[in-house]
Formats: structure tokens, sequence, C-alpha cells
């Protein structure tokens, strides 16, 4: 997946923007627009891990239309989707990809030797900072 990003201020965390399949797109409804993302991701190695959703998504996903059967979903102020995968060095690398059909992430990599709670509140940070961007 081609990505142009840049590192903030702190200098640890990238806010990425590509070009993708969905530019040319019409306008898909959220359950089509999940599945192509995740679909996407996937053919890059990555694995959907959580989902994110506005009650609003809730209701709609409720059909069925998407297996969220291996993915822990929250109730959350803005839709996203978290996806992991192995980095180098034995880290893990994390992308909070915004429920969007202009395609937003956020990028962080963590170390192997942060704690679940490390990583947690890594995970919240990153939440925070996509609702600051959609609400700004």
């Amino acid at each position: 997946m081609a990505h142009s990003g840049a590192v903030n201020k702190a200098g640890d965390h990238r806010m990425i923007s590509s070009d993708g399949p969905l530019r040319n797109s019409i306008k898909l409804n959220r359950a089509d627009l999940i599945q192509e993302i995740v679909d996407t991701y996937q053919k890059h190695g990555w694995t959907w891990a959580r989902a994110l959703l506005t009650p609003e998504a809730h209701a709609e996903m409720a059909d069925g239309e998407v297996s969220f059967e291996s993915v822990t979903v929250e109730t959350a102020t803005v839709d996203a989707l978290w996806f992991s995968r192995p980095s180098h060095n034995r880290r893990q690398a994390w992308e909070l990809r915004l429920l969007a059909e202009s395609p937003f992430a956020l990028f962080e990599t963590l170390e192997p030797d942060e704690t679940e709670e490390q990583r947690e509140e890594m995970r919240r940070e990153m939440e925070a900072r996509l609702r600051d961007f959609v609400n700004r």
C-alpha cells in the first residue's frame, strides 16, 4: 500500500494518507467500505484487530453484512478500524484507519518490551488524535 506521511513534532507518530482503490469509487455504504478497507489491509499482511463504531454505524451493521466475530468492537464517537502486524526488530505495528472513502490513518510501532497496559494507552492516545483530526 503506498503511503505518504509526515512525522509530527514529537517525531514518533505519522499521520498517513494515500491514494488507494477507493479514491475514484462511487460513494460506498459503510459495510462495503469496511469490507474494502479490510480486504486491502489483509492483502498487505495486516490483521484486523478492532473496530470503533458510532451508535449510528452499530445500527447500520445490525443486519450482519459485515462479520465482526474475530474483532473487538467498541462504541466510539468516530468510525475507525484498527489493524496490526509484525514490524522490524520484534516490534508490532498498529494502524488506526478512519472509516472514510478518503484514506487517512495514524501509525505507530510498539516495542516488544512494552506492557499491554502501555500498548493500550498508546492506542487510546491514537484514538484521541483521530477524534481531534475529524472534529477540527
